[in-house]
């Protein structure tokens, strides 16, 4: 039986493997891949080798040393986490994986990230990365002086825009959706002249080679108008990956697992980090600190564990 188990290889999950092995605790992480958002990195013509992520350096050494530990992680995907009950009333965490192999542990740490909304129109795969974003947080710093564009019609895009407008030289905010009547949010952003708010457009396509160009939305009576970008932020939202613990812990109205400022869920022995929780986590350096303030709590509750003999599995917990 493991002391902890990580689902998840981004860096919350990665941090949270290492401070853990540091640790001494019996660690197994089980992930996909390595490094997670931390892969992506924003190419920009003129600036090709800038590196946009603030914290990628870090957790790169963190993958080296978890690639070299072949006996903590297990490349594999898990598809399914069980809470059993001990014979002496504990709570333990059975996780199965896609190749059919089983593992218990007596914590359990999720850091399983979240995917982004795209736009799914052409050009958009393609140029991901090469002026295509989804994270003005991180991004925006490198289009000083550029035209860029903004598709979304709630707060998390009017932040965007209004965060561009401090910096770029044009930012057009695309938002296929009828914008509230009253919003202190759009009220500054008419008070920026490089903004321009297209309401009821949406994208149609994005283009470029090898960087993004332009773009192609189409307007409310369907004509179509073509407009040179170079940078293009998607801020509709992610897509939390907590199913897998949905019904273990709590999650919140936007389905993130709901976690304390010590990465502490409401199920005692489960903990959370990064962006597939309800901390403000999109930044790198951020999922950094929260995988390692949940292995710091998973520890203080494993050394609540009195070793017992070994334990006889008697029930599955709802």
């Amino acid at each position: 039986m493991y002391d902890l188990i990580i689902i998840g290889g981004g860096p919350a999950g990665l941090t949270a493997t290492v401070y853990a092995i540091h640790k001494r605790l019996e660690t197994l992480l089980i992930t996909e891949d390595l490094g997670g958002k931390a892969n992506y990195r924003m190419h920009i013509r003129g600036l090709e080798s800038y590196e946009t992520i603030n914290g990628e350096e870090l957790v790169r050494k963190f993958q080296n040393q978890v690639e070299q530990l072949d006996f903590a992680r297990l490349m594999d995907k898990v598809l399914a986490v069980e809470a059993l009950q001990t014979n002496d009333g504990r709570e333990i965490f059975w996780v199965t994986t896609e190749s059919g192999t089983s593992f218990m542990a007596r914590a359990l740490l999720v850091a399983t990230g979240a995917r982004p909304r795209m736009l799914d129109v052409p050009g958009e795969h393609r140029l991901l990365g090469l002026g295509v974003s989804y994270s003005a947080i991180s991004h925006a710093p490198l289009f000083w002086g550029k035209d860029t564009a903004v598709v979304g019609s709630d707060v998390l895009a009017f932040r965007s825009v209004a965060e561009l407008a401090t910096l770029a030289n044009r930012v057009y905010l695309v938002a296929s959706a009828a914008l509230p009547l009253q919003s202190p949010w759009l009220e500054k952003l008419r008070s920026f002249d490089n903004v321009a708010i297209l309401e009821g457009y949406t994208v149609s396509s994005v283009g470029g080679s090898p960087y993004l160009e332009s773009m192609t939305v189409a307007a409310p009576d369907g004509t179509q108008q073509e407009i040179p970008i170079r940078g293009l932020f998607v801020e509709l939202g992610v897509t939390p990956e907590a199913e897998l613990v949905r019904n273990l812990v709590d999650l919140d109205a936007l389905g993130r697992i709901k976690v304390n400022s010590r990465g502490e869920t409401s199920r005692p022995g489960v903990y959370a980090a990064g962006d597939v929780t309800n901390s403000y986590a999109e930044q790198v350096l951020i999922a950094i600190g929260d995988g390692a303030k949940a292995v710091l709590s998973a520890y203080e509750h494993l050394l609540r564990w009195q070793q017992p003999a070994p334990a006889q599995l008697v029930t599955r917990n709802p």
